[in-house]
């Protein structure tokens, strides 16, 4: 039956976006009880967003087949299933998701600055697509119970009712501009330091660094005018807006699986790293097979094996280790003795010498005068030199 199912797509990725979109829909079908409180007016939005689940299933797959990234997952569902990790992987998962993902300290340890920036870009976005997926699917809809009071609806089941005029109302009705706000305020941060900061110049790139940038610019902008012409204007040009910020959101949405914002989906990833390869959170616990400094964690090193394994990298010793069994100080000191041909397990006190046992100046003893072969009128220019006292060095 599987291998049936999976005959009739044209691949996995195929299968999965299919599948997707069922889902997207079925859901939406619930949501609006029977498409009863389906609104057309979004259906420019509503297209655009089944794009972007094709999109980002497409993307999603194409990554989780790396082989790092299939292998981490791998680890990662197999450490979940343990039942003797599970007071582990709780505390490294909820650890790292607060204050990596929640209050993204990651970021502000660059600076106070780029951290304040990056979180409210962030949590806008993520607001501003809670909101929008959840309208335009139909997930949530108002329904006005009587003249004074709205009752959520959420997935066809009423939820919190709120007077029509108060604060609470007001904040949901708004929730839109609020994190607009958050992300134009970000962006514009963003921006500021990209044009002021030369040291980003040098690095950035227009269509991977700044286009992401004026496209998140353009959204929010366009979205607040909209408030702006029914709240101030009276409506005037409100029509033409309304088109205008359409595009842009397609145009945000088509693009964003592929580009520089794909980031957003997959940072929860890093709560791997102290679920998988730290007994202790920042604490290392693999001995360095040459100095015995403490570098990494059984697991990981058992990982970065298969990985580089699938690759066609082969990185064996010649006595059966591994350069991963190393530290980064001995990995570098292997690799120097491997372009010198010297043997790669010496002491850190031996020198370090070619197989013309002329010992390389900076290691161990300098080179005399005669392995320069000057001429004869050169050296006793040097000898004289010398003898008057000078430079011995």
């Amino acid at each position: 039956m599987r291998k049936t199912l999976e005959r009739s797509f044209y691949s996995k990725t195929s299968q999965k976006s299919f599948f997707i979109i069922l889902f997207l829909i079925f859901t939406t079908w619930i949501g609006t009880e029977q498409f009863l409180h389906f609104d057309m007016a979004l259906m420019g939005y509503f297209i655009s967003s089944i794009i972007f689940a094709i999109g980002l299933t497409i993307r999603m797959s194409s990554w989780l087949i790396r082989p790092a990234t299939h292998q981490v997952i791998k680890r990662s569902l197999t450490n979940l299933k343990t039942s003797s990790r599970k007071k582990r992987n709780l505390i490294s998962i909820g650890k790292i998701a607060f204050e990596n993902i929640f209050l993204q300290k990651f970021i502000f340890k660059r600076g106070i600055y780029r951290g304040v920036q990056h979180f409210l870009i962030a949590w806008g976005c993520i607001g501003s697509f809670a909101i929008t997926f959840g309208l335009t699917f139909g997930w949530m809809h108002f329904e006005l119970v009587d003249p004074e009071t709205y009752t959520i609806v959420v997935m066809g089941v009423d939820t919190i009712s709120m007077a029509a005029h108060g604060l609470f109302a007001e904040m949901v009705y708004n929730g839109l501009n609020i994190t607009a706000t958050m992300v134009l305020i970000g962006v514009t941060m963003a921006l500021a330091r990209r044009i002021a900061s030369e040291d980003v110049k040098v690095t950035q790139r227009a269509e991977f660094d700044l286009f992401p940038l004026y496209l998140l610019l353009a959204v929010t902008g366009t979205g607040l005018l909209l408030t702006v012409s029914y709240v101030l204007l009276d409506g005037w040009m409100h029509h033409y807006m309304t088109l205008i910020h359409q595009v842009t959101v397609v145009v945000l949405l088509v693009y964003f699986p592929f580009g520089k914002l794909f980031h957003l989906p997959i940072r929860p990833l890093t709560t791997a790293v102290p679920l998988n390869y730290q007994e202790q959170i920042k604490v290392d616990t693999r001995p360095c097979l040459r100095c015995g400094t403490t570098y990494s964690n059984d697991d990981q090193i058992s990982d970065v094996k298969d990985i580089l394994a699938v690759q066609n990298f082969d990185l064996q010793l010649g006595d059966g280790s591994y350069l991963s069994d190393y530290c980064l100080p001995c990995r570098r000191r292997i690799r120097v003795m491997k372009q010198l041909n010297a043997k790669p397990h010496l002491k850190s006190s031996d020198p370090i010498s070619t197989l013309n046992g002329i010992q390389m100046g900076g290691f161990s003893k300098k080179r005399t005068d005669d392995y320069y072969k000057f001429p004869e009128d050169v050296q006793k220019e040097i000898a004289q030199y010398k003898e008057k006292g000078g430079n011995q060095k």
